[in-house]
């Protein structure tokens, strides 16, 4: 049969899932016909029946004919449908046409119920669960979701949070495109155990919930986006929701903007798989929303055994972010693997501008665990308030199975940036600017080896130390100064501190800049000028 142009622009196309509808539906047999044109790969699904209240069966009727006709796209057009869960099935798109909403049917009974696993996950249940959602995909591939059209979730008082509007399981080749998604009260894009997804264009509004979860998942390009929400931006997580370790990896994130009262991009916190080779650039992240977890702007974090390995970040800007840095190895073991902490580190930060931050950036390890291999070039953050801390390192604790979150340690020694059991560490055109009244220095390091900080230089502020060196080994630092510094602007300290070099450029002198503790031994700091 022939077509012409304005028929096929009537229809559109999707895909998705491999369970039978009929076992969480019932018999779909009075459903309306979907409307097709012969031997097209695009169909449209036919109105409702008078015996239905919502558009549930019709629209999971027009995605099982694609499937059954070899694939194809099920279009919706403009209007407003009203829907439960729906199955996707391999090999089908769902074109969300312009002037189109796909709402959440505000009847529990029309999605399907939460899932009983047979093993332990480790993980809660928003985490592990991928039957509570609008689209479910499951073991399925060859799946879009696309179009300029509103996936709106506005009915949430449901037990848990209410359904995810979209919750892929292991499934292969996904591409979500140009989609709206607006007021979830669950995460809004989750994905476990899936490959090879495209995540071009989405926005998401009035996120109660996390915004764009891969869990496990590997090949993933997420670009273009506008993700707002009360919780995690964007969240990487490695849990054991599949009921075994795996990893995420090969992850890309660009030219996206973050809104968020939590973190804007995170790995971990769960973190008993790995995480390997993920970059994310020419990114913006807005903050100021709320301080929940210290609301930072990267936070790199491996608490439950998994190896967090390979991250690069680049050219983000950073307005109002509580925390703009925060990298954390802890031993919480969530999945009781027993192996002990993570390896964390071949981390590369650079060309960073954060303004109007609220809190220390931190990157801590523990005892004999430290964060390893960290480059931190071309970073620019300036703090908007002034801020009290504790005086002595002790009175910073270690919290090896806490929850993972910068606000963790409480009140920090420094205002720009504390280390704290860190090795391989490269700091490289960093400057920090001190808001007024500030008297806390810019750098604390308790318990580092393998320090390299090049070209440091004081901005602003009253605090009379710079930096303070504690138990600081094997280490290399340049300090520049302009303008005259107060003296002993710079404290050595630490009965462990051993080959800890100086070089001082500009007005710098060491002989009255250089505060060294009695409990330094003799010989171990070592200076030099220009």
């Amino acid at each position: 049969m022939s077509t012409n142009r304005r028929q096929i622009l009537k229809f559109g196309s999707l895909g998705l899932a491999a369970v039978s509808p009929a076992t969480y539906f019932g018999g779909i047999a009075d459903a309306q016909e979907p409307q097709r044109i012969e031997g097209s790969a695009l169909l449209t699904p036919g109105p409702r029946a008078a015996t239905e209240t919502s558009d549930t069966k019709r629209l999971q009727r027009a995605i099982d004919q694609v499937h059954e006709r070899g694939g194809g796209t099920v279009h919706l057009a403009a209007g407003r449908y009203v829907s439960g869960s729906l199955l996707l099935r391999s090999n089908v798109s769902l074109w969300l046409d312009n002037g189109s909403i796909l709402a959440m049917s505000p009847d529990v009974a029309e999605f399907l119920p939460a899932e009983k696993l047979t093993y332990e996950t480790g993980a809660n249940q928003a985490t592990s669960d991928f039957h509570v959602a609008l689209l479910v995909g499951d073991a399925v591939e060859s799946i879009a979701v696309f179009g300029e059209g509103v996936i709106e979730c506005e009915q949430g008082k449901q037990k848990g949070g209410g359904p995810k509007p979209v919750a892929l399981r292991r499934c292969m080749r996904v591409s979500l495109r140009g989609i709206t998604i607006r007021n979830a009260r669950n995460y809004n894009i989750s994905m476990l155990g899936c490959q090879f997804v495209d995540i071009d264009g989405v926005t998401i509004q009035g996120g109660h919930s996390d915004g764009i979860d891969p869990d496990c998942c590997r090949y993933v390009r997420i670009a273009n986006c506008f993700v707002e929400s009360a919780d995690d931006s964007l969240c990487l997580k490695a849990s054991g929701s599949l009921g075994e370790r795996g990893a995420t990896e090969y992850v890309t994130v660009t030219n996206c903007v973050l809104r968020t009262a939590s973190i804007h991009f995170k790995c971990g916190t769960e973190s008993c798989g790995d995480f390997r080779n993920i970059t994310i650039s020419n990114c913006v992240f807005e903050g100021g929303l709320g301080m929940r977890h210290g609301n930072p702007g990267i936070a790199l974090y491996t608490v439950d055994g998994g190896n967090l390995d390979g991250v690069v970040a680049s050219n983000i800007v950073m307005r109002d972010v509580g925390t703009p840095l925060a990298i954390i190895r802890g031993n919480r073991d969530r999945c009781s693997l027993g192996k002990g902490p993570g390896p964390l580190g071949s981390i590369s930060i650079s060309n960073i501008i954060a303004t109007g931050a609220k809190f220390t950036s931190v990157i801590a390890g523990l005892p004999d665990a430290p964060v390893t291999g960290v480059h931190i070039s071309r970073v620019s953050i300036s703090m908007a308030v002034a801020g009290t801390g504790p005086k002595t390192l002790e009175a910073v604790p270690e919290q090896p199975t806490a929850y993972p979150q910068p606000v963790m340690f409480g009140a920090l020694p420094a205002f720009g940036l504390f280390l704290r059991h860190v090795a391989n560490l490269v700091l490289s055109d960093v400057k920090l600017k001190a808001p007024a009244q500030e008297d806390r220095p810019d750098i604390v390091a308790d318990d580092v080896v393998n320090l390299r900080l090049h070209g440091y230089e004081k901005e602003l502020g009253t605090n009379a130390t710079h930096l303070w060196l504690n138990n600081v080994r094997d280490s290399w630092l340049e300090c520049l100064a302009i303008l005259p510094v107060p003296a002993r602007s710079y404290r050595v300290s630490g009965a462990k501190t051993s080959n800890l070099f100086f070089k001082g450029s500009g007005v710098l002198d060491w002989k009255t800049n250089l505060s060294v503790d009695t409990s330094v031994p003799c010989g171990a700091v070592h200076t030099s000028s220009v």
